[in-house]
């Protein structure tokens, strides 16, 4: 019998790992039970971040009215998810040589732990209590006969993270490296992957170019799509192109990602926020075309629709269903001939989103 996410009575303690901050909390019935709580995460002191991860869940686990299940966290990888250990030597520089993290938290507390990617765990919680169940809901709405059942989603931030959900499923991969999107090329810098083009430091370098200026001196991206919008002084053609750009290199990168996985694309991570400068770009991208003799053949087989843009949402959720008749019979069947597929922004909030995946994935391991 599958499991009830939403009613099920077992507590899990998460962990919402960075290169800046620990955000631990406790989830139970897919809701926050504890938490959110953050500590520093002191990613060049090994010594220093083992302790704080430590107190975090001992605070998170003294404020519960039951004792947890398990505990289930995302950490940076590269790592050896399955057996809980960590290799990052990029965001987490303390813990290059290789720690068994997952082990020593299942020794000191005494339960089982579970470790694995923050992309991965976002777009299952998505997938579970997010995007995925409220297109569904739209669709149900419209009266519309279509539902979906895949997922893929992009955390846009620091890096390009990326993660699969099949059938209900988290695609993990053999390696744990399933749904690494930021290994792709990068569209317009075909030498470079797809995450010096889809990342923080992309917006501010295309800012710190169309501006005339030094990386060193260009704004945070949250400056630069307040500057985009018009709500504060600087270069808007500059702001609005880094924004574009960054849109185009993601398009294309989940248009490859979707030419295999064909499901809905759910977006978050810190620059999720200005959906509004580079979401019609990315949508863009992914309803392009290539050329075939001279003549353009679309880049993916669905259509692809901006469920942010109450136009797009319409046609996507009417569709173009009519009833056909069955040959030799009078019966009829209903046929919809508009394959499509749609992008939106996270519905949970990734950090929110990445606890409640890391409770399910939790559960599920646990049976």
């Amino acid at each position: 019998m599958p499991i009830r996410f939403d009613t099920d009575p077992r507590i899990v303690m998460t962990l919402d790992a960075g290169g800046t901050n620990l955000k631990f909390s406790a989830i139970r019935g897919n809701q926050l039970l504890a938490g959110p709580f953050s500590r520093p995460t002191e990613a060049h002191d090994l010594e220093r971040c083992l302790a704080n991860i430590v107190a975090g869940f001992e605070h998170i686990r003294a404020s519960l009215p039951a004792p947890p299940a398990a505990i289930s966290f995302a950490f940076p990888g590269p790592a050896d998810y399955p057996h809980g250990i960590v290799t990052n030597e990029n965001n987490l520089p303390a813990f290059r040589h290789g720690v068994a993290l997952g082990p020593m938290l299942a020794d000191r507390f005494g339960i089982p732990t579970f470790l694995n990617n923050d992309g991965d765990l976002f777009v299952y919680g998505e997938a579970i209590a997010g995007f995925l169940p409220f297109v569904n809901t739209l669709l149900e709405q419209a009266g519309s006969p279509k539902r979906y059942r895949n997922l893929f989603g992009i955390t846009l931030g620091t890096g390009l993270g990326g993660g699969i959900v099949v059938d209900g499923e988290l695609l993990i991969g053999d390696n744990s490296a399933a749904g690494e999107v930021w290994l792709l090329r990068d569209k317009l810098d075909p030498r470079m992957n797809a995450e010096e083009g889809a990342s923080i430091r992309a917006v501010r370098r295309v800012y710190a170019r169309a501006a005339g200026m030094a990386f060193e001196q260009a704004p945070e991206p949250k400056d630069i799509f307040e500057i985009g919008l018009g709500r504060a002084p600087g270069n808007a053609a500059a702001a609005c192109e880094a924004f574009r750009q960054m849109g185009e290199v993601a398009g294309d990168a989940v248009a490859q990602a979707l030419t295999l996985v064909d499901g809905l694309v759910v977006v978050g991570g810190g620059i999720s926020a200005a959906h509004p400068l580079f979401l019609p770009a990315l949508v863009d991208a992914m309803n392009g075309v290539f050329e075939r003799e001279g003549q353009p053949m679309p880049r993916l087989i669905p259509r692809v629709f901006n469920i942010e843009d109450a136009e797009q949402r319409e046609t996507f959720l009417r569709g173009l269903a009519r009833e056909i008749a069955v040959p030799g019979s009078s019966r009829k069947v209903v046929y919809d001939p508009l394959q499509r597929t749609a992008v939106g922004i996270s519905r949970l909030g990734t950090s929110e989103a990445v606890s409640i995946g890391a409770y399910a994935y939790a559960l599920h391991r646990l049976g």
